[in-house]
């Protein structure tokens, strides 16, 4: 009981049931008066707001009240964060906070930041099943300076050389190679083939080390939001659906979802941003 609101329902019940003053219920509550005489004005376009938040919060139900407020500015609405804040709490919405795992060990810092884009790309497996309970295997590529997810791959099973392809694929869209590949100790990113297909393309790989995956932090965030707003919500029944919703996600997280690191910008404008502010480095970079 720490709002006005709340205290206002609480004075006018003392008021009620024990036939006390206003000035004396409000003295019990520390509330001033005027406070407790105060009638808020509804504005003109709060109920097509509070229809417009429940709307978005059942479309997005993993966004908090701050990225909904970027995609109401992004979409003409005159209002501040905190007027958002106060309707979201009106409404009820919150996001359950994920349950965060503390590590037993030293955290080691990463040895490589991304400086432009196209320097580290980080990649990561993710697993989950269709309706049938056959596995998945979602390969995972992300750009660590934009935070664009450039590739989410699924199958069955994904070989060391069916990883090689798709990362071709993805160079050969992209025009560039990365500097770095940043990438963890499994079987398929420490396969000869893997590292030999580096070395040709002059590929530096950063292994992080082992029970480490915090050194990996860019991609194993993408792949929280993944698992949480898409593959805990919904139930796959084909490959085929699987490989279309995995798409239409990863073209919303890098063209409409504002990503709170980038100041509430989607990872393509920032990275269009970044390119018009740095031209001559930009050219270097992309090549």
């Amino acid at each position: 009981m720490v709002t006005p609101e709340r205290k206002r329902q609480v004075a006018g019940m003392l008021q009620e049931r024990f036939g006390v003053s206003e000035r004396r219920a409000c003295s019990v509550l520390c509330q001033h008066r005027s406070t407790q005489r105060h009638c808020r004005q509804q504005r003109s376009d709060e109920v097509e707001l509070r229809a417009r938040l429940r709307a978005m919060a059942t479309r997005f139900p993993r966004y908090g009240y701050r990225r909904i407020h970027a995609l109401l500015v992004r979409d003409g609405y005159h209002c501040n964060v905190k007027r958002i804040q106060r309707l979201w709490r009106d409404e009820g919405l919150h996001v359950r906070p994920r349950r965060r795992k503390k590590p037993k060990t030293r955290r080691n810092p990463i040895r490589i930041q991304a400086e432009h884009p196209n320097h580290v790309w980080a990649i990561d497996f993710v697993f989950d099943e269709t309706a049938g309970g056959r596995s998945v295997k979602i390969l995972n590529v992300t750009d660590e300076f934009t935070r664009e997810a450039l590739a989410c791959s699924p199958a069955r099973r994904i070989s060391a050389e069916q990883t090689i392809a798709i990362l071709d694929a993805l160079i050969d869209e992209r025009g560039t190679t990365p500097r770095f590949m940043r990438m963890d100790n499994g079987p398929e990113f420490v396969a000869k083939a893997l590292v030999a297909w580096c070395r040709s393309k002059h590929i530096n790989a950063s292994y992080i080390d082992p029970g480490s995956p915090w050194q990996n932090g860019f991609v194993e965030s993408f792949n929280g939001h993944l698992r949480d707003e898409l593959l805990a919500m919904e139930v796959f029944d084909s490959m085929w659906e699987l490989r279309t919703l995995l798409e239409d996600h990863r073209n919303e997280y890098n063209h409409y979802r504002p990503h709170s690191s980038l100041r509430y910008l989607t990872p393509v404008e920032f990275a269009q941003r970044w390119r018009e502010q740095h031209p001559l480095v930009s050219q270097r970079v992309d090549r």
